[in-house]
């Protein structure tokens, strides 16, 4: 199963994160499918980049995302609750 997911990089103690399509069963910061986007939760706002066509396209495709990234995909209009 396709899931899209938060994969972290970054400093110690500033996080970064890419929104990425990878199978389940690969480790968080192992092998991925594509990058969709970024999310900087330490910016004041989160700042948040998404390719709303490629989220679109895998979700017809039947992936999943996680919760926190089904959050911040809502709270940037791509998806409704």
């Amino acid at each position: 199963m396709v899931k899209i997911r938060l994969q972290r990089f970054g400093a110690h103690k500033a996080p970064k994160y890419r929104i990425v399509a990878a199978d389940s069963r690969s480790p968080r910061d192992g092998k991925f499918l594509e990058i969709l986007g970024t999310y900087e939760p330490k910016a004041n706002p989160a700042k948040v980049t998404v390719d709303a066509e490629k989220v679109n396209a895998w979700l017809a495709k039947g992936a999943q995302p996680t919760v926190t990234v089904k959050n911040i995909l809502e709270a940037e209009k791509i998806i409704t609750k």
